[in-house]
């Protein structure tokens, strides 16, 4: 399940590329496809760079990198890297776990490039709230969603640290209906028949693209998304 676009990243020629918060890697798979510089996955979590770097190494093994690859452990809020170094970073579905928002932001801004291009996602306001009304384990475990970002307070956020907002997306409204299923039945349940079903059809979907739940999505994109994403770019000056 792909939340930023490559393609709407803007990747020209050999470029340094961050994934900041990358999870298991599904953002940093898609970019070293297309980017033939040096693409950089850093997360604070050693078990999902673990995974990320099994997938890379098949893709190498494959020839289905376009350049190089390197992961990181570290946090988002004090990177190891220098002043302006990335001309493209990825933050997704990461902030509303950390505690110390502005820390973050400001080390975002930091190591990219003047110019350069900045791709956040945040889980959406109404599919959000929905989730935490009704499951109080969704939110409130270690390492949990900590925040709900209102529309207007993500744009607030990006344009205090004077990003220049080029794109909103809404994305993953299926995915929406996937987590309140699963916070109506557990989200420990995973024999619960109604979510495992759903959740074997979104696997089906996000393998085959069918163009009619492509069509579904898109409209329900417009009413129940589950993910914000922003393209902005880091002024010049």
């Amino acid at each position: 399940m792909i939340t930023i676009e490559p393609d709407l990243l803007e990747i020209q020629g050999k470029e340094l590329i961050l994934d900041a918060g990358c999870g298991n890697g599904r953002h940093i798979w898609q970019i070293c496809k297309v980017n033939k510089g040096t693409s950089i996955a850093l997360d604070i979590d050693i078990n999902s760079l673990q995974r990320a770097r099994y997938m890379l190494q098949q893709m190498d093994e494959k020839s289905e990198t376009a350049g190089n690859w390197h992961l990181v452990v570290g946090s988002v809020t004090t990177f190891p890297f220098g002043d302006a170094f990335f001309h493209k970073v990825i933050c997704s579905e990461v902030l509303e776990h950390i505690p110390n928002l502005d820390k973050a932001m400001s080390e975002l801004n930091r190591v990219l490039k003047p110019g350069g291009m900045l791709a956040i996602s945040v889980p959406s306001y109404f599919a959000e709230k929905i989730c935490w009304k009704i499951s109080n384990e969704y939110h409130n475990t270690p390492g949990g969603h900590i925040r709900i970002f209102k529309h207007i307070e993500i744009i607030d956020l990006l344009e205090r640290f004077n990003f220049k907002i080029t794109k909103v997306c809404y994305k993953h409204a299926l995915h929406s209906i996937y987590w309140w299923l699963k916070g109506v039945f557990g989200l420990k349940n995973d024999r619960a028949f109604i979510p495992s079903q759903y959740y074997k059809f979104l696997v089906w979907d996000i393998c085959n693209g069918h163009r009619y739940t492509r069509w579904l999505e898109n409209i329900l994109n417009r009413i129940i998304p589950k993910s914000t994403v922003i393209y902005c770019r880091k002024p010049l000056s």
